[in-house]
């Protein structure tokens, strides 16, 4: 898996799940269309009415998630940025997106406003395999934060980690090592650790 499997898995789906934050604070949530991918970038639109667009253009943070039919997830966060040349790229997506004309015939289409998302960071989740296998990747000038857990240096030995990972991931060592790729972050391996050794990777240490 790599970046533009990622967006193109998203392009793919096509509706998904686009979260924000509202003036209040309160998440909303809404399926969008995935416009178009192209140059490590992802495009969609909205109309200048609606909340998600005022939301957008006040906020700008966005996450995406889409869920194919292999059970394969894919997660964006970034940031939304509005497109200059607006009539030039809201052609551009309805050329791409033929269906858009019935719902936005004529010169209605101008109403809506291409974003564009190009930094921020990926994350790809197969649970149609086994074990399951999870990536993490930075898109632009994005940044990938630590997540899961880490087996530290108190680690004693017994394996009780490795007896109850529900995926089997986390091989014998001094200290025991998770496998990140096959983690679920489920964080029982850290409930069940007599000696406490486990712990977030995103914690302050």
């Amino acid at each position: 898996m790599n970046i533009e499997k990622c967006l193109e898995m998203l392009r793919e789906i096509k509706g998904c799940a686009f979260a924000t934050v509202d003036e209040t604070g309160s998440p909303q949530v809404r399926v969008i269309d995935v416009m178009l991918v192209e140059d490590g970038a992802l495009y969609f639109c909205t109309a200048r009415g609606k909340d998600f667009y005022r939301q957008l253009i006040s906020d700008g943070r966005v996450a995406i998630t889409g869920l194919n039919r292999d059970w394969q997830t894919v997660r964006l966060t970034g940031t939304a940025h509005p497109m200059h040349d607006q009539r030039e790229w809201i052609d551009r997506i309805f050329e791409a997106n033929p269906s858009m004309n019935s719902i936005y015939p004529g010169e209605s289409r101008y109403i809506l406003e291409p974003f564009c998302i190009c930094e921020g960071k990926l994350e790809f989740f197969d649970l149609g395999t086994e074990p399951i296998y999870r990536e993490s990747f930075a898109l632009g000038a994005g940044r990938v934060t630590p997540k899961g857990f880490e087996i530290t240096g108190a680690c004693i030995g017994c394996g009780l980690c490795a007896e109850c990972c529900p995926q089997q991931c986390i091989n014998p060592g001094s200290p025991f090592v998770i496998a990140q790729e096959h983690c679920l972050h489920c964080g029982l391996c850290a409930e069940n650790c007599p000696a406490e050794a486990i712990s977030r990777k995103d914690e302050d240490k």
